[in-house]
């Protein structure tokens, strides 16, 4: 039975665009940038600060998750969009995100951003900074609740100086799919840790790559 609990996440990313066939370009990473930060969900006022996972360990998370439900977000504007992460020696994470970016020009090819995770505060072990790229600057990345094995719901948040802020939360899954009472409940947590999800949309995953 899923049920919603109270926990704490934020990665730290240094990520580096690749295709399957090569690196992408800053510029096409700035194509990319444009169009997408006009699709961010945008409020007044300061970020929220929803309850997080308790006693968040770094191990278990690692592995596949898939994105099933989301509020617009900068880079995820494809399809079968998914994670894949890996413990590194020195306590970091390697990540690797991608989807199924215009399948209809370029034949449903997977496209991979590659990165880094790692823990900001050891005192706050489920709480980490995201950086995509060493220009921009490291942003929350919060894992509200998981059961490491079947779900995770995951919260981002940056505010300028309290007068307006962009907001990202996913439900992500270690399957393709969730039930539909599971993606119900985690809306329901999102809702209730004072988060706006009118926004937030299903992300198709039914391509072959």
């Amino acid at each position: 039975m899923f049920v919603p609990r109270a926990h704490t996440l934020s990665p730290s990313l240094h990520l580096t665009f690749a295709h399957t066939s090569g690196t992408m370009s800053a510029a096409y990473l700035l194509l990319l940038l444009v169009p997408a930060i006009s699709a961010q969900t945008f409020h007044w006022g300061a970020c929220p600060i929803p309850e997080v996972q308790s006693n968040f360990t770094l191990q278990p998370y690692m592995g596949k998750w898939y994105e099933i439900e989301k509020l617009p977000d900068i880079f995820g504007r494809g399809q079968c969009i998914r994670e894949e992460n890996t413990m590194m020696e020195d306590g970091s994470v390697q990540v690797s995100y991608s989807q199924v970016w215009d399948p209809q020009n370029h034949q449903g090819k997977r496209w991979y951003l590659e990165g880094t995770a790692k823990v900001i505060d050891p005192q706050e072990p489920a709480k980490l900074g995201v950086n995509f790229l060493s220009f921009l600057p490291y942003t929350p990345y919060w894992v509200l609740s998981t059961d490491y094995t079947n779900y995770s719901i995951v919260y981002s948040c940056k505010d300028v100086f309290g007068i307006f802020y962009f907001d990202f939360a996913w439900i992500l899954a270690r399957s393709p799919s969730l039930p539909p009472q599971m993606v119900d409940q985690a809306k329901r947590m999102l809702i209730s840790g004072g988060i706006d999800i009118s926004n937030m949309t299903p992300t198709d995953q039914s391509c072959s790559v």
